[in-house]
């Protein structure tokens, strides 16, 4: 899968913000103290640990707005893997702009590069079998873009980006509605010809119901591995299969054995540790 960048338009908002929040009230009082106003420098983006670098372009953004002088150059793009101490990119350029934006560039690509990382790890333990992994909409408030975006960069696919991609009916929705069946109709009726329609389901008897009215996906909450591979025999082909649920990289093979299409992973974005990446001066 190529992986294609997010538009510059997208990534401003959220890079000026977060410049914004770091400079307060009086800018970088330590670096403007410190470093002369006309001193120059090149530094290192360098991995301190093995894994997936994601969101360069936010870093060199952070850079860019600080000081549009700031010159980098990639060696090793989104979605490259890395190991320990591999460079990722040169910067050059005012000493003062580099040391101001180093911490808004970081805290954006070490986290992205973590999910990214963390993907890549699902997506190896699954190699072999037809699943694909893919995250969730529990992601960071206001960072939902960046970090689906990560998940691409690792390997990994992307569900819903918001409520308004598809139907997707869960325990809750079942119960208002008063059954699943009652749930399907009104879903089925009020939504558009291009709007797919998922419904969750809990044990193999749900299933049975579900299918019997016709869905475009199933969501197989909580199953084991066993019970998983039967509800896919039930299935036979007439819906996408979904796995989720306690997946991690110990437990995802056994699950993509069963045959599921899609195993969903809402950690990956709600709590991939980050990766150590380091800014270091060359000169």
């Amino acid at each position: 899968m190529t992986l294609s960048p997010l538009p510059q338009v997208m990534l401003e908002p959220l890079v000026r913000a977060a410049l914004l929040e770091d400079l307060g009230r009086a800018g970088d009082i330590t670096t403007d103290a410190v470093v002369p106003a006309d001193h120059r420098a090149t530094v290192v983006l360098a991995a301190r640990q093995p894994g997936v670098v994601a969101g360069l372009d936010l870093a060199a953004l952070a850079f860019r707005l600080i000081d549009p002088a700031i010159e980098m150059k990639v060696a090793r793009p989104d979605g490259s893997r890395l190991a320990a101490g591999d460079a990722i990119a040169t910067l050059s350029g005012p000493a003062r702009g580099l040391l101001t934006a180093e911490r808004v560039a970081l805290n954006f690509l070490c986290h992205l590069s973590g999910v990214a990382t963390a993907t890549a790890g699902i997506v190896e333990a699954v190699r072999g079998h037809k699943a694909s992994i893919v995250c969730t909409r529990k992601t960071t408030p206001g960072l939902r873009a960046l970090e689906k975006y990560a998940v691409r960069a690792g390997g990994g696919s992307n569900h819903r980006f918001g409520l308004d991609d598809a139907v997707l009916i869960k325990d809750n929705h079942i119960a208002i509605a008063g059954g699943v069946k009652a749930a399907i109709e009104r879903a089925k009726a009020n939504v558009g010809h291009l709007v797919k329609i998922e419904v969750e389901v809990d044990t193999l008897e749900q299933l049975d119901e579900v299918l019997a009215l016709g869905v475009d996906a199933v969501l197989l909450d909580n199953m084991t591995p066993e019970t998983l591979a039967r509800a896919v025999e039930m299935v036979g082909g007439r819906a996408i299969t979904e796995a989720s649920g306690r997946v991690s990289p110990a437990t995802a093979r056994d699950i993509a054995a069963s045959g599921v299409d899609l195993i969903s992973v809402g950690w990956l974005t709600h709590s991939a540790p980050i990766l150590d990446i380091g800014l270091d001066t060359v000169a």
